[in-house]
């Protein structure tokens, strides 16, 4: 188990050093959601009613926004591991699949937390005041990692998944769209009445409910569980698939 971990950890260092030589892109994740809570915020802002200052509403939902445009590059870093024949070496090396997904993983949720660092900064900047609690602020931390975690796990699957680091890329799309049709920028009352059931029951609108609760200090129910037993699902689902595609990539 130990041997695992040190391998995982050292494969996650190398995740991290690619994305220091492809500083462009990790700087355009990291960039294009505080541009569009910018968009938001100055442009769209004063035109929606939330019942609170929007900044503070819309916050979380950039939170998740950056987890998705964060995670995107984990599918085309896997995917072009396994085009550039590096997965041979590994496997030479006796690495399995599990810690060499998890290496990429494990710097797709470093990436992230600097992102999200970078969001909460700009947020502060322009207005945004949480009023969470020691405890709110912890359980909010962990809801988001948790996320971060199963999305880039699904990216991960998404990696092995297609051929082509730009097929990768575009399939990543799909994943990043989720928090529009949500609770994320605007009340999910003031959608199209045929999109509410999916709006309401998509696995992001709990995560952001969530997050929202906690950060303003504010009733949350059962939400942070089902947002649990959500990012708990898909990560179940992204693992097991991704089990499952290495060994038949590699077979």
């Amino acid at each position: 188990m130990s041997d695992v971990l040190t391998v995982t950890g050292t494969l996650t260092g190398r995740g991290i050093r690619i994305s220091r030589r492809n500083i462009d892109a990790v700087i355009t994740s990291m960039m294009l959601p505080l541009m569009l809570m910018l968009i938001f915020v100055y442009f769209f802002g004063g035109a929606i009613d939330t019942g609170t200052r929007y900044v503070t509403y819309v916050v979380p939902g950039v939170l998740i926004l950056c987890s998705g445009f964060g995670s995107a590059g984990t599918a085309v870093a896997v995917s072009e591991d396994m085009k550039g024949g590096i997965i041979d070496r590994f496997r030479s090396l006796d690495i399995g699949g599990t810690p060499i997904l998890a290496g990429h993983v494990g710097a797709s949720v470093a990436r992230n937390l600097i992102s999200t660092a970078l969001v909460f900064g700009a947020a502060f900047a322009i207005g945004f005041r949480p009023s969470a609690t020691p405890l709110g602020w912890l359980a909010a931390i962990g809801l988001l990692v948790a996320f971060i975690t199963a999305i880039s796990w699904l990216s991960a699957a998404v990696g092995l998944l297609t051929r082509t680091p730009e097929a990768a890329g575009g399939v990543t799309f799909f994943m990043m769209f989720l928090p529009y049709p949500s609770s994320a920028f605007v009340p999910i009352e003031t959608m199209p009445g045929w999109l509410h059931g999916f709006a309401e029951h998509q696995p992001v609108t709990p995560v952001i409910e969530s997050l929202r609760g906690l950060l303003l200090d504010q009733p949350v129910g059962n939400t942070p569980w089902i947002a649990l037993g959500w990012c708990a699902a898909l990560l179940a689902l992204a693992v097991t698939a991704s089990g499952a595609l290495f060994r038949r990539r590699t077979a």
